[in-house]
């Protein structure tokens, strides 16, 4: 959020109105989503996929990259013109909220990229191992009520 609250004196834009805060709830979205996106990914290669925690915080980052940077890229795009325009009038609105959503994205695209993969590498290892459990006995389960081999 220190993205959203510096981009406000830089184009001299109030930092607290009705619009910035709808910009900090719309920035507040994009970023938990990216986060658990990323988060479930690495829980899918850990469980489904069966690679060792490092391998998967990893591949998790690389295969995420991407698709949170285009959506990073697409908003920021969008949002360039409304910034630009601070001064114009009619932008009284869109302006205040299109800077704190582009300074957000910055830092918040850049917290996502840098800092949840150490943090889940360090963290997440008993929640990936309770997860990878609870898989292990669904899949055991299903065999059984099947009347099958869960194994391969």
């Amino acid at each position: 959020m220190r993205g959203a609250r510096a981009s406000g004196p830089v184009r001299r834009l109030p930092l607290l109105s009705i619009a910035s805060l709808v910009g900090f709830i719309t920035l507040f979205g994009i970023a938990t989503r990216n986060g658990i996106m990323m988060v479930t990914h690495y829980r899918h290669l850990l469980t489904v996929e069966g690679l060792p925690l490092r391998e998967a915080v990893i591949q998790g980052s690389v295969d995420r990259l991407v698709p949170i940077l285009i959506t990073a890229l697409t908003a920021a795009l969008a949002l360039v013109p409304s910034v630009l325009a601070a001064g114009e009038p009619g932008n009284e609105i869109q302006a205040p909220m299109s800077a704190v959503i582009l300074g957000g994205l910055t830092s918040s695209t850049l917290l996502n990229l840098i800092v949840i993969p150490p943090l889940f590498a360090r963290f997440g290892a008993p929640t990936a191992a309770r997860a990878a459990a609870r898989h292990a006995a669904s899949a055991d389960v299903a065999g059984v009520a099947t009347g099958g081999s869960a194994a391969p």
